[in-house]
């Protein structure tokens, strides 16, 4: 939609000036007020200037462009804290009230630089939750909710739970429900166990044996 005269008018750059938190970015002042916050290197690119009229195009130009850098900080402030999924990152962006196109921008910076990589992402979720105590089921649908390609979990899963592995886990897992649930008839110890173990995502004939030969 093409502006009208007053807003070209109020598009014409007052001032440029380095953003106090982000060294990178420069902010666009207009009358006074800053109107975006942009990369650096765009701002030179686009060779902008103080009393430089920003037209329809360029605007929009600038302005995704001010939309893909305020979603890249988002992200980055996410993985500060811990690593995230290609898909649940973006989600998360999105939900945050960036642009879908905002989002998809970020997600690309930051696997260009490292910052987002599932493969890496999924072998630390898998590392990290094992040793807590869950399952390869319980993994499995958890990394597929969200949204880890199949070929990558069973990757991670096959490398984490080899052959055999399961057995010790298993076992010092149903040990300690085992502690907590106390004297309850057998049949109803071998019920309850065998739905935590469940719910942790461990199932089938080791599961099984394990609760009959812990519960007799």
């Amino acid at each position: 939609m093409t502006a009208s005269p007053s807003e070209a008018i109020s598009r014409v750059i007052g001032a440029l000036t380095p953003d106090p938190r982000r060294p990178d970015c420069i902010r666009i002042l207009v009358q006074g007020r800053p109107l975006l916050t942009i990369p650096r290197e765009l701002a030179v690119a686009e060779e902008l200037a103080p009393g430089a009229r920003l037209d329809d195009t360029r605007y929009a130009r600038l302005c995704a462009a001010a939309d893909a850098e305020a979603a890249f900080r988002t992200a980055v402030r996410f993985l500060e804290r811990r690593p995230f999924a290609e898909r649940d990152l973006t989600r998360r962006l999105v939900l945050k009230g960036h642009s879908p196109g905002a989002a998809a921008a970020a997600l690309d910076r930051g696997r260009a630089l490292g910052l987002v990589d599932d493969a890496r992402f999924v072998l630390h979720y898998v590392e990290t939750r094992a040793a807590r105590g869950r399952g390869p089921l319980r993994l499995r649908r958890d990394l597929a909710a969200l949204g880890v390609e199949r070929g990558l979990v069973d990757r991670a899963l096959d490398g984490a739970f080899p052959e055999g592995a399961e057995a010790p886990e298993i076992e010092r897992l149903a040990r300690k429900r085992l502690l907590q649930l106390g004297a309850l008839p057998r049949q109803v110890l071998r019920r309850r166990l065998l739905a935590f173990l469940a719910r942790r995502g461990f199932s089938g004939a080791l599961v099984q044996r394990t609760v009959m030969t812990l519960v007799r």
